[in-house]
Protein backbone atom coordinates (compact mmCIF):
# COMPACT_ATOMS: atom_id res chain seq x y z
CA UNK A 1 0.00 0.00 0.00
CA UNK A 2 1.28 3.43 -1.28
CA UNK A 3 2.49 5.80 1.70
CA UNK A 4 0.00 8.19 3.20
CA UNK A 5 1.16 11.68 1.36
CA UNK A 6 -0.86 14.32 3.35
CA UNK A 7 -4.05 14.14 6.17
CA UNK A 8 -6.67 17.08 6.47
CA UNK A 9 -9.91 17.17 5.42
CA UNK A 10 -12.83 17.64 2.35
CA UNK A 11 -14.83 20.61 3.42
CA UNK A 12 -18.09 20.35 1.42
CA UNK A 13 -20.24 23.40 2.57
CA UNK A 14 -21.05 22.72 6.68
CA UNK A 15 -19.98 18.94 5.97
CA UNK A 16 -16.10 18.04 6.91
CA UNK A 17 -15.07 14.42 5.73
CA UNK A 18 -11.30 13.54 7.33
CA UNK A 19 -9.29 11.89 4.17
CA UNK A 20 -6.14 10.67 4.03
CA UNK A 21 -4.40 11.49 0.50
CA UNK A 22 -2.88 8.43 -1.30
CA UNK A 23 -0.76 9.15 -4.56
CA UNK A 24 -2.83 7.04 -7.15
CA UNK A 25 0.03 6.42 -9.75
CA UNK A 26 3.40 4.79 -9.94
CA UNK A 27 6.50 5.56 -11.64
CA UNK A 28 8.05 2.64 -13.48
CA UNK A 29 10.79 4.55 -15.38
CA UNK A 30 14.31 2.54 -15.14
CA UNK A 31 16.40 5.13 -13.11
CA UNK A 32 20.34 5.61 -13.75
CA UNK A 33 22.76 6.63 -11.33
CA UNK A 34 25.80 9.42 -12.46
CA UNK A 35 28.76 7.51 -13.14
CA UNK A 36 32.70 7.85 -13.42
CA UNK A 37 32.92 6.94 -16.91
CA UNK A 38 37.06 5.76 -16.13
CA UNK A 39 36.15 3.24 -13.48
CA UNK A 40 32.16 3.64 -13.14
CA UNK A 41 32.75 4.83 -9.38
CA UNK A 42 29.32 6.57 -8.24
CA UNK A 43 29.31 10.62 -8.64
CA UNK A 44 27.56 11.94 -5.71
CA UNK A 45 26.27 15.61 -5.28
CA UNK A 46 27.46 16.81 -2.09
CA UNK A 47 25.47 19.96 -0.29
CA UNK A 48 27.76 23.01 0.61
CA UNK A 49 27.78 25.90 2.52
CA UNK A 50 29.17 28.53 0.33
CA UNK A 51 30.42 31.20 3.35
CA UNK A 52 31.82 28.29 5.53
CA UNK A 53 32.75 26.29 2.64
CA UNK A 54 32.02 23.21 4.23
CA UNK A 55 29.40 19.84 3.47
CA UNK A 56 26.27 20.60 5.45
CA UNK A 57 23.68 17.44 6.96
CA UNK A 58 20.53 17.83 5.94
CA UNK A 59 19.24 18.97 9.63
CA UNK A 60 21.12 22.17 8.71
CA UNK A 61 19.39 22.76 5.56
CA UNK A 62 16.40 25.13 5.07
CA UNK A 63 14.57 27.46 2.97
CA UNK A 64 15.33 31.07 2.38
CA UNK A 65 13.88 33.85 -0.57
CA UNK A 66 16.39 36.02 -1.74
CA UNK A 67 15.67 39.61 -2.10
CA UNK A 68 18.93 40.67 -3.04
CA UNK A 69 21.53 39.12 -3.49
CA UNK A 70 23.01 40.18 0.35
CA UNK A 71 19.61 39.65 1.44
CA UNK A 72 17.57 36.42 2.38
CA UNK A 73 14.86 35.98 4.21
CA UNK A 74 14.85 32.52 5.85
CA UNK A 75 11.46 30.57 6.47
CA UNK A 76 10.65 27.50 8.67
CA UNK A 77 8.45 24.61 7.13
CA UNK A 78 6.65 25.27 10.33
CA UNK A 79 5.97 28.72 9.56
CA UNK A 80 4.63 27.67 6.39
CA UNK A 81 2.27 24.98 7.88
CA UNK A 82 0.62 27.60 10.30
CA UNK A 83 -0.53 30.12 7.58
CA UNK A 84 -3.89 31.54 8.47
CA UNK A 85 -5.51 30.06 5.25
CA UNK A 86 -8.09 27.78 5.69
CA UNK A 87 -6.93 25.20 2.55
CA UNK A 88 -3.78 24.62 4.68
CA UNK A 89 -5.35 22.04 6.63
CA UNK A 90 -8.49 21.02 4.18
CA UNK A 91 -9.82 20.81 0.67
CA UNK A 92 -12.05 23.88 0.27
CA UNK A 93 -15.02 22.27 -2.41
CA UNK A 94 -15.80 25.90 -4.16
CA UNK A 95 -17.80 24.88 -7.02
CA UNK A 96 -19.32 21.92 -8.95
CA UNK A 97 -19.06 21.89 -12.68
CA UNK A 98 -19.81 20.01 -16.01
CA UNK A 99 -16.53 17.68 -16.32
CA UNK A 100 -16.83 18.22 -20.16
CA UNK A 101 -15.73 21.92 -19.51
CA UNK A 102 -12.78 21.21 -17.98
CA UNK A 103 -10.06 21.61 -20.54
CA UNK A 104 -7.75 18.76 -20.33
CA UNK A 105 -4.83 20.77 -20.41
CA UNK A 106 -5.16 22.55 -16.54
CA UNK A 107 -5.38 18.73 -15.11
CA UNK A 108 -2.03 17.00 -13.38
CA UNK A 109 -1.11 14.42 -11.39
CA UNK A 110 -4.17 12.38 -9.57
CA UNK A 111 -4.45 11.59 -5.86
CA UNK A 112 -6.56 9.09 -4.33
CA UNK A 113 -8.60 10.33 -1.50
CA UNK A 114 -9.06 8.01 1.76
CA UNK A 115 -11.72 8.19 4.20
CA UNK A 116 -9.94 8.62 7.48
CA UNK A 117 -11.25 6.05 9.65
CA UNK A 118 -15.59 4.69 9.92
CA UNK A 119 -16.84 8.36 10.75
CA UNK A 120 -15.51 9.69 7.76
CA UNK A 121 -16.95 6.72 5.66
CA UNK A 122 -20.37 8.13 5.97
CA UNK A 123 -19.80 11.68 4.30
CA UNK A 124 -17.20 10.29 2.14
CA UNK A 125 -19.75 7.98 0.84
CA UNK A 126 -22.57 10.48 0.64
CA UNK A 127 -20.16 13.12 -1.54
CA UNK A 128 -18.68 10.57 -3.70
CA UNK A 129 -22.61 9.05 -4.40
CA UNK A 130 -23.77 12.64 -5.00
CA UNK A 131 -21.20 13.40 -7.24
CA UNK A 132 -21.58 10.50 -9.56
CA UNK A 133 -25.05 11.22 -10.08
CA UNK A 134 -24.62 14.32 -10.98
CA UNK A 135 -22.58 13.98 -13.59
CA UNK A 136 -19.92 16.89 -12.53
CA UNK A 137 -16.67 17.58 -10.56
CA UNK A 138 -15.86 19.39 -8.11
CA UNK A 139 -13.47 22.39 -7.88
CA UNK A 140 -11.43 22.78 -4.84
CA UNK A 141 -8.55 24.75 -3.48
CA UNK A 142 -5.67 23.23 -0.74
CA UNK A 143 -2.38 24.28 0.02
CA UNK A 144 0.38 22.10 -0.69
CA UNK A 145 4.41 22.03 -0.52
CA UNK A 146 4.57 25.54 -0.01
CA UNK A 147 1.78 27.16 -2.59
CA UNK A 148 -2.04 27.24 -2.63
CA UNK A 149 -2.93 25.20 -5.25
CA UNK A 150 -6.32 24.64 -7.56
CA UNK A 151 -7.64 21.21 -7.72
CA UNK A 152 -10.46 18.93 -9.62
CA UNK A 153 -12.60 16.18 -7.33
CA UNK A 154 -14.05 13.59 -9.84
CA UNK A 155 -15.12 9.41 -9.19
CA UNK A 156 -13.41 6.77 -10.34
CA UNK A 157 -14.86 3.46 -8.95
CA UNK A 158 -15.79 3.88 -5.10
CA UNK A 159 -13.01 6.08 -4.13
CA UNK A 160 -12.92 10.15 -4.79
CA UNK A 161 -9.82 11.18 -6.84
CA UNK A 162 -8.32 14.30 -6.36
CA UNK A 163 -6.30 15.98 -9.65
CA UNK A 164 -3.88 18.54 -9.04
CA UNK A 165 -4.88 21.87 -11.66
CA UNK A 166 -3.26 24.52 -13.16
CA UNK A 167 -4.21 28.44 -12.42
CA UNK A 168 -5.68 30.17 -15.52
CA UNK A 169 -2.33 32.52 -16.14
CA UNK A 170 -0.03 28.97 -15.85
CA UNK A 171 -1.44 27.74 -19.05
CA UNK A 172 0.08 29.50 -22.45
CA UNK A 173 -2.31 30.76 -24.78
CA UNK A 174 -1.05 28.78 -28.23
CA UNK A 175 -3.12 31.49 -30.32
CA UNK A 176 0.66 32.46 -31.84
CA UNK A 177 1.20 28.55 -32.52
CA UNK A 178 -1.56 28.18 -34.98
CA UNK A 179 -1.01 27.61 -38.39
CA UNK A 180 -2.32 29.88 -41.10
CA UNK A 181 -5.30 29.45 -42.81
CA UNK A 182 -5.53 26.42 -45.37
CA UNK A 183 -8.17 25.28 -47.42
CA UNK A 184 -9.87 21.93 -47.13
CA UNK A 185 -12.25 20.05 -48.89
CA UNK A 186 -15.58 18.74 -47.64
CA UNK A 187 -14.02 14.94 -48.89
CA UNK A 188 -11.26 15.54 -47.54
CA UNK A 189 -12.38 15.86 -43.87
CA UNK A 190 -14.74 13.47 -44.00
CA UNK A 191 -12.01 11.24 -45.09
CA UNK A 192 -10.35 12.19 -42.13
CA UNK A 193 -13.38 11.58 -39.78
CA UNK A 194 -13.64 7.98 -41.42
CA UNK A 195 -10.36 7.16 -40.16
CA UNK A 196 -10.48 8.33 -37.02
CA UNK A 197 -13.65 5.98 -37.21
CA UNK A 198 -12.04 3.58 -38.08
CA UNK A 199 -9.20 4.08 -35.26
CA UNK A 200 -11.96 4.30 -32.68
CA UNK A 201 -11.70 2.03 -29.84
CA UNK A 202 -13.92 1.86 -26.13
CA UNK A 203 -10.57 1.11 -24.30
CA UNK A 204 -6.73 1.37 -24.21
CA UNK A 205 -5.64 -2.31 -23.35
CA UNK A 206 -3.51 -4.26 -26.04
CA UNK A 207 0.27 -4.45 -27.00
CA UNK A 208 0.26 -1.18 -28.95
CA UNK A 209 -0.39 0.50 -25.23
CA UNK A 210 2.66 -0.92 -23.58
CA UNK A 211 5.82 0.81 -22.52
CA UNK A 212 8.16 -0.58 -25.57
CA UNK A 213 11.06 1.85 -24.32
CA UNK A 214 11.03 0.79 -21.00
CA UNK A 215 11.26 -2.55 -22.50
CA UNK A 216 13.90 -2.25 -24.79
CA UNK A 217 16.42 -0.33 -21.82
CA UNK A 218 15.86 -3.33 -19.99
CA UNK A 219 16.92 -6.05 -22.72
CA UNK A 220 19.79 -3.17 -23.09
CA UNK A 221 20.83 -3.82 -19.44
CA UNK A 222 19.63 -7.65 -19.32
CA UNK A 223 22.59 -8.02 -22.14
CA UNK A 224 25.09 -5.83 -21.23
CA UNK A 225 25.10 -7.54 -18.52
CA UNK A 226 25.49 -10.99 -19.71
CA UNK A 227 28.19 -9.73 -21.71
CA UNK A 228 26.12 -10.10 -25.20
CA UNK A 229 25.63 -7.41 -27.80
CA UNK A 230 22.76 -5.21 -27.33
CA UNK A 231 19.68 -6.03 -29.34
CA UNK A 232 19.67 -4.93 -33.07
CA UNK A 233 16.90 -2.20 -33.38
CA UNK A 234 14.01 -4.22 -35.82
CA UNK A 235 13.78 -2.60 -39.14
CA UNK A 236 11.42 0.09 -39.67
CA UNK A 237 9.43 0.97 -43.31
CA UNK A 238 11.13 3.83 -44.64
CA UNK A 239 9.34 6.97 -44.41
CA UNK A 240 6.80 7.94 -47.07
CA UNK A 241 8.03 11.33 -47.79
CA UNK A 242 6.79 14.22 -48.35
CA UNK A 243 2.37 14.28 -49.06
CA UNK A 244 2.14 15.28 -52.35
CA UNK A 245 -1.94 13.97 -52.50
CA UNK A 246 -3.21 14.14 -49.40
CA UNK A 247 -6.78 12.29 -50.17
CA UNK A 248 -4.52 9.43 -51.06
CA UNK A 249 -2.87 9.40 -47.97
CA UNK A 250 -5.80 9.44 -45.96
CA UNK A 251 -7.10 7.04 -48.21
CA UNK A 252 -4.25 4.40 -47.51
CA UNK A 253 -4.38 5.44 -43.67
CA UNK A 254 -7.71 3.96 -43.80
CA UNK A 255 -6.97 0.84 -45.64
CA UNK A 256 -4.34 0.30 -42.79
CA UNK A 257 -6.37 0.63 -40.28
CA UNK A 258 -8.74 -1.82 -41.61
CA UNK A 259 -6.14 -4.35 -42.73
CA UNK A 260 -5.05 -4.40 -39.02
CA UNK A 261 -8.34 -5.23 -37.48
CA UNK A 262 -8.84 -7.56 -39.91
CA UNK A 263 -11.42 -5.70 -42.38
CA UNK A 264 -12.03 -5.86 -45.61
CA UNK A 265 -8.85 -3.21 -46.56
CA UNK A 266 -10.08 -2.58 -50.02
CA UNK A 267 -13.38 -0.36 -50.28
CA UNK A 268 -15.59 1.70 -47.62
CA UNK A 269 -18.95 3.58 -47.88
CA UNK A 270 -18.20 6.88 -48.08
CA UNK A 271 -20.59 8.72 -45.35
CA UNK A 272 -23.51 10.21 -46.65
CA UNK A 273 -22.97 13.88 -46.14
CA UNK A 274 -23.47 16.98 -48.41
CA UNK A 275 -19.93 16.16 -49.20
CA UNK A 276 -20.51 12.66 -50.48
CA UNK A 277 -23.66 14.10 -52.48
CA UNK A 278 -21.62 15.95 -54.60
CA UNK A 279 -20.25 14.01 -57.42
CA UNK A 280 -23.81 12.45 -57.82
CA UNK A 281 -25.09 15.76 -59.16
CA UNK A 282 -22.45 16.11 -61.84
CA UNK A 283 -22.90 12.56 -62.79
CA UNK A 284 -25.25 13.64 -65.51
CA UNK A 285 -23.17 16.05 -67.07
CA UNK A 286 -20.51 13.33 -67.70
CA UNK A 287 -23.21 11.37 -68.81
CA UNK A 288 -24.02 13.86 -71.81
CA UNK A 289 -20.69 14.83 -72.18
CA UNK A 290 -20.02 10.51 -73.34
CA UNK A 291 -23.33 10.91 -75.24
CA UNK A 292 -21.66 14.23 -77.39
CA UNK A 293 -18.32 12.22 -77.83
CA UNK A 294 -19.99 9.28 -78.89
CA UNK A 295 -22.41 11.40 -81.28
CA UNK A 296 -19.42 12.67 -82.53
CA UNK A 297 -17.61 9.37 -83.14
CA UNK A 298 -20.10 8.41 -85.21
CA UNK A 299 -20.92 11.48 -87.20
CA UNK A 300 -17.31 10.95 -88.23
CA UNK A 301 -17.52 7.33 -88.92
CA UNK A 302 -20.68 8.52 -91.62
CA UNK A 303 -18.85 11.08 -92.78
CA UNK A 304 -15.74 8.74 -93.63
CA UNK A 305 -18.07 6.21 -94.93
CA UNK A 306 -19.41 8.85 -97.34
CA UNK A 307 -15.69 9.91 -98.55
CA UNK A 308 -15.16 6.64 -99.41
CA UNK A 309 -17.79 6.07 -101.21
CA UNK A 310 -17.25 8.94 -103.38
CA UNK A 311 -13.67 8.48 -103.70
CA UNK A 312 -13.48 4.17 -104.87
CA UNK A 313 -10.20 4.70 -106.74
CA UNK A 314 -8.48 5.94 -104.09
CA UNK A 315 -9.49 3.05 -101.58
CA UNK A 316 -9.15 0.42 -104.51
CA UNK A 317 -5.65 1.43 -104.64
Amino acid sequence: MPRNIWSGAISFGLVTVPIHVISATEDHSIRFHLVHLEDNARVRVRKYCALEDREVSQGEIGKGYEISKDQIVPVTDEELRELPLPTAKAIEIEAFVPAERIDPISVADGYYLQPDGQVAAKPYTLLRKALERSSKVAIAKYAWHGRERLGMLRVRGDVIVLHEMLWEDEIRDPAELAPQAVELSDAEIEEARHLIDRMSRDDLEGDEFTDRYTEAVTGLIEAKREGKKAPAMPEQEAPAGQVVDLMEALKASVQKAQASRGEDATVHEMPKTTAAKKPEKKAPAKKTAARKTTAKKAATKTTAKKATAKRPGKHSA
